[in-house]
């Protein structure tokens, strides 16, 4: 196993822990950490192990991080509806 793969299995182990850790934000701040590290990260993983795999590797923070993507699509939607009017 490559180590850009054990980097993200790390990366969604610590996601995981830091979701069930209280929070007064919603956990927003935790989200914008994990994001500054991820998006590095899934470059570095698609770089060692070639597109499909960081494909994959997207859904899977996608999937840990999906408010964030949830409000980032909404955000889109608006703007591309105001663009049409």
């Amino acid at each position: 196993m490559s180590l850009s793969l054990v980097l993200a299995l790390v990366w969604a182990l610590a996601a995981n822990v830091l979701a069930m850790i209280p929070s007064k934000d919603n956990h927003w701040t935790r989200a914008y950490i994990l994001i500054g590290i991820g998006i590095p990260l899934l470059g570095y993983v698609t770089y060692e192990n070639g597109p499909w795999i960081g494909l994959l590797v997207l859904a899977a923070g996608m999937s840990v991080l999906r408010w964030p993507v949830r409000y980032l699509l909404r955000w889109v939607r608006r703007q591309v509806g105001q663009e049409k009017a």
